[in-house]
């Protein structure tokens, strides 16, 4: 059997770029001997490279990032079947461009400008098969005051949050600090609607403090959302797999040194390896009930299916007192893709890979059997002698 040709592509303009970085190099690692990998880096000015450097970490690690004096460019040819081609450098004609083949796409860019849904959208557009959640999914789970407007809806747990644009902060800070206080309790967290790994994250104990942490959430979005912290509250998370018949990983808590999980403790470990998420401090599984456990994966696989998400997610929660847990928010291409909560059920990286690629050519397929063609012959019937369209007339809603 052939091997599959898989794209893994990471970096982008993104404030987690050097996050994605670490988490593809440990997606490479996993599919290493078995696939033919090809990496497409995008860098932070937004430029897709791809060079066989690419497939070692110290490529990044050693100096300034890639950039196009020393790698091939990538084109995406549009046509009837869209395609990947590397233009050597000099070369800018198609026909001096070498085909790139590609089976199937491993998105691993967090944040803006791949997992908020855009990424999935160039691939839908180019009908290639890709592991992960698609355009909606991506989204909403990226959104997090979209996401918490939808699973409120459907009477899944969130705290009580608002939300204000970066316009309205900026016009009248003192209102939006007044409508805080009227309606939240400290202490509460700022964050940007839009961003992960805990960039531009505040916890808030008071007033005094809250104008600070809404402009430096406004410098990482346009939205931001403002919501109530829970006392004495613990994280719990738990990962989801699947399309339908969905399964849930054990849980972890994660281990802050501070109030909240910042970036550093996320992501900051032993500088001698590669570790991502799967190198931070957690328990697991978590200290918690039997009977917590099994709520928090119900509601975990739950959230994945109500925000329409697909192949693999983490889903994290805040546990308060009298054990309810509360839907903190998805992450729908997690950090390491939470490898280590797999491993606990025996389905170690390479296996998880495996599975994850099977579940984008099912979905694939899926997606592939929608008709999007609709045979009216609607032109056929319009008089266009006049040549003119009477743009309403007759038409029946």
């Amino acid at each position: 059997m052939r091997k599959k040709n898989v794209a893994v592509i990471f970096g982008g303009r993104s404030p987690e770029h050097e996050v994605s970085i670490v988490t593809a190099h440990q997606v490479l690692a996993a599919l290493k001997g078995r696939y033919k990998v090809t990496p497409i880096y995008i860098t932070k000015t937004g430029e897709w490279l791809t060079s066989n450097n690419f497939l070692e970490l110290d490529t990044f690690t050693r100096g300034d990032l890639p950039n196009d004096a020393n790698s091939d460019k990538v084109i995406i040819e549009f046509g009837q079947k869209p395609r990947f081609r590397a233009s050597k450098r000099g070369f800018g004609r198609f026909q001096r461009c070498k085909l790139m083949p590609v089976d199937v796409v491993f998105p691993v860019i967090h944040g803006a400008h791949g997992e908020d849904g855009t990424l999935p959208g160039l691939l839908e557009l180019m009908n290639i098969p890709y592991i992960g959640a698609g355009v909606l999914g991506s989204a909403v789970g990226m959104d997090k005051i979209v996401m918490k407007a939808i699973l409120k809806e459907e009477n899944l747990p969130v705290v009580s949050y608002l939300w204000f644009t970066k316009k309205e902060l900026e016009a009248n800070p003192e209102r939006a600090a007044k409508k805080v206080e009227h309606n939240l309790n400290y202490p509460v967290f700022v964050k940007p609607a839009n961003s992960g790994s805990s960039i531009g994250v505040s916890q808030v104990q008071n007033q005094g403090n809250l104008k600070s942490a809404l402009d430096l959430a406004c410098q990482y979005d346009m939205r931001v959302i403002v919501e109530e912290g829970l006392e004495d509250a613990i994280e719990i998370n738990c990962s989801v797999m699947g399309s339908y018949d969905l399964a849930a990983s054990v849980c972890e808590q994660p281990v802050s040194s501070g109030e909240f999980l910042s970036f550093d403790d996320k992501y900051v470990h032993d500088e001698s390896k590669i570790s991502g998420m799967a190198g931070a401090d957690r328990t697991i599984p978590a200290p918690i009930s039997p009977e917590l456990t099994s709520k928090i994966q119900d509601l975990a696989k739950r959230t994945f299916e109500v925000l329409d998400c697909k192949g693999i997610a983490r889903v994290d929660f805040l546990v308060g007192k009298g054990e309810i847990p509360i839907v903190n928010e998805i992450n729908t291409i997690p950090g390491s893709f939470s490898f280590y909560l797999w491993e606990r059920e025996n389905v170690d990286f390479p296996l998880l890979v495996d599975n994850l690629i099977e579940l984008a050519f099912e979905v694939y397929a899926e997606r592939n059997s929608v008709s999007y063609s609709y045979g009216a012959n609607l032109l056929s019937r319009l008089n266009l002698k006049s040549g003119k369209i009477n743009s309403g007339a007759g038409v029946k809603n």
